[in-house]
């Protein structure tokens, strides 16, 4: 696809920028091991921090090709800013944008859009990459809080980060699905940068091993794992549905759409409705109706075991 006059005028904002204000200083930063802030700061300044999010929460939402141009630009002036940037806006962003409430949407996407504060992403741990079943890191609730303890490795701005979106095991018996992410500001009490690592390059962007000990994070700094289950569900119906207008077979996708679907419904309702308690379990609420009525989702228009039959079978 061509690139829209737009898209070619952020590319060439980003070129201009990256020439003149990172590339003659990149060697410098990286024998210094000088985190670039100053740049930084530009950047945020010309919109580069918040090019995914909607003006409404503070950034310019150029969408994912102007994006990727820019950041292939910057990259070209100094490719730790490039990472910086990257981080901030794919997996610092975007998961608050996409999962996030609205309270969190404000008090932490906002500043992160308009570049005021530096976000992260922590899901590495010292004994598992990006396998996110072998993960270490606890959060335990105790009343109206998490208690968070554990290690992070390779985080990128883990020393420079005003927040940091960690995950962390809520349900060990759950495996994947008892992970849950956590929005933490940095400056929590029990928030440590253990080491900074020394790297082959990128000298100008840090990257830390991170430790959690007994650090308090509130209810309210916990992305909805109902939204991300809901969200998932969404996607997959409207791919099959994507399929079938383009004139493709969707039999597989469309299986594996309702298997899901149907069986989400069922869990986030139960977890709203433990979430609300006794008032959940009234009938003065539409909660326990919408509960009883899912539950059917998962036999009529084909079994949850039938949808199973159907992706094997199709493997």
């Amino acid at each position: 696809m061509l690139p829209t006059p737009e898209q070619r005028q952020i590319c060439e904002a980003a070129r201009q920028f990256a020439q003149e204000r990172l590339k003659p200083f990149a060697a410098e930063w990286d024998k210094q091991h000088r985190f670039p802030r100053e740049a930084l700061q530009e950047m945020a300044e010309l919109g580069f921090f918040g090019m995914l999010v909607p003006e409404a929460w503070g950034g310019c939402d150029t969408g994912y090709q102007a994006y990727a141009m820019a950041l292939e630009e910057i990259a070209a002036g100094d490719g730790a800013c490039s990472t910086i940037m990257s981080v901030h806006n794919s997996v610092g962003c975007v998961p608050i944008l996409t999962y996030g409430t609205e309270q969190q949407k404000r008090d932490v996407l906002t500043p992160l859009a308009s570049g005021a504060m530096l976000g992260a992403f922590a899901l590495t741990e010292p004994q598992a990459g990006s396998d996110a079943s072998d993960l270490k890191t606890r959060a335990r609730r105790e009343g109206d809080h998490y208690v968070l303890n554990g290690c992070k490795q390779f985080i990128t701005s883990g020393q420079n980060a005003g927040v940091v979106i960690v995950f962390a095991v809520t349900d060990p018996a759950a495996g994947k699905r008892g992970i849950s992410a956590f929005i933490v500001p940095t400056d929590t009490p029990g928030y440590s940068v253990a080491r900074v690592e020394e790297k082959l390059g990128q000298h100008a962007s840090d990257t830390c091993q991170i430790l959690f000990t007994d650090m308090k994070i509130p209810l309210s700094n916990r992305l909805a794992d109902m939204s991300t289950e809901i969200a998932v569900a969404r996607q997959m119906v409207r791919y099959a549905a994507a399929l079938r207008d383009s004139g493709q077979s969707a039999l597989v996708e469309a299986s594996q759409a309702k298997l899901f679907a149907s069986e989400m419904a069922e869990r986030v309702c139960s977890k709203a409705l433990q979430t609300l308690g006794g008032y959940g379990y009234l009938s003065d609420f539409p909660l326990e109706r919408i509960y009883r009525d899912v539950r059917v989702c998962q036999i009529y228009e084909g079994t949850s075991d039938i949808q199973r039959m159907v992706i094997s079978r199709n493997l």
